[in-house]
């Protein structure tokens, strides 16, 4: 095939661009009209406002290996905005990112207070919020072979900051679990069915918290300590005799697995209040078994 192409500039014209018109309005910023500050009473206030879904690369540092990791992060930044303001500046929220991510961004409630309370003088506004979810890594170890490999869980980082109030602090973690269904084990000659299920805790902290702790460490421990098992990356046969031997010891409704998880939260005196839901994929049913539990100690 030989096809004689026409000019870019031409292919362009083909498909529709025209060449630039007369520009007449201001370039200069100083010159330029600002909409969104502008003053008036624009009927309510609003609650939040700012940007959402923007990924970064950010660092994470745990008390499981890998013990300096780095992850991908999905952020969104907002603010209330007062009666009387038309709009927020969006450039300010992504100059404050870039800012954090050209100095190196880990993940850290000492980080993101710091980011917070800046965002807030750069916005001018009294208030901000930070959201921050991630995957977070950390290596699993099969029982009998000790040959590891690396599980995730999806984390979250929640801060607001309030000029007057100071910082409140949430963190949820959604890690998978094995659940062997007991009413199955007692009504079968043979066997149970089990299936993969996820726990996700969304809990308050206090201010007692402090970021040497690791609060993804503790969660997953909770989540998994209570399960009928815990998922693998690398399992030998070996290993999984013993994981499915253990599961089979201990079987789990996603009742139970809220109730035993809400009681492990409920002593941990940095804990003010959580939710904890438990989602079953049952393996015997097309449907998901769910069950959850709120707790405000």
């Amino acid at each position: 095939m030989n096809i004689q192409l026409p000019p870019k500039k031409e292919r362009h014209r083909l498909f529709g661009s025209v060449s630039p018109g007369t520009k007449i309005k201001p370039t200069q910023k100083h010159e330029m009209a600002d909409v969104q500050s502008q003053k008036n009473h624009f009927l309510f206030s609003i609650d939040q406002v700012g940007i959402s879904n923007v990924k970064l690369p950010v660092n994470v540092n745990s008390l499981l290996p890998p013990k300096q990791q780095t992850t991908i992060a999905t952020f969104s930044l907002t603010s209330s905005l007062p009666h009387n303001q038309k709009g927020t500046n969006m450039s300010r929220f992504m100059e404050q990112l870039e800012q954090y991510r050209h100095k190196g961004f880990t993940l850290n409630f000492s980080t993101l207070h710091d980011f917070a309370r800046e965002l807030s003088q750069r916005l001018e506004q009294k208030d901000t919020k930070i959201e921050v979810n991630f995957p977070w890594f950390y290596e699993r170890t099969g029982p009998s072979s000790e040959l590891t490999g690396l599980n995730h869980a999806h984390a979250k980082m929640v801060t607001q900051y309030h000029q007057e109030s100071g910082f409140t602090n949430e963190v949820a973690l959604t890690c998978g679990i094995t659940t062997l269904c007991p009413c199955s084990k007692e009504i079968s000659e043979y066997g149970a069915h089990n299936q993969r299920g996820y726990v996700t805790m969304k809990v308050q902290l206090s201010p007692r918290y402090q970021d040497e702790t690791d609060w993804k460490k503790v969660l997953l421990h909770v989540a998994e300590s209570n399960a009928s098992a815990c998922i693998h990356p690398v399992l030998k046969r070996t290993d999984e005799k013993i994981v499915t031997e253990q599961a089979y010891e201990n079987p789990r409704f996603v009742e139970d697995m809220v109730r035993l998880v809400a009681a492990d939260l409920y002593e941990i005196e940095w804990i003010e209040s959580f939710t904890i839901e438990c989602r079953n994929e049952e393996s015997i049913h097309l449907h998901d078994a769910i069950a959850s539990i709120t707790v405000q100690k």
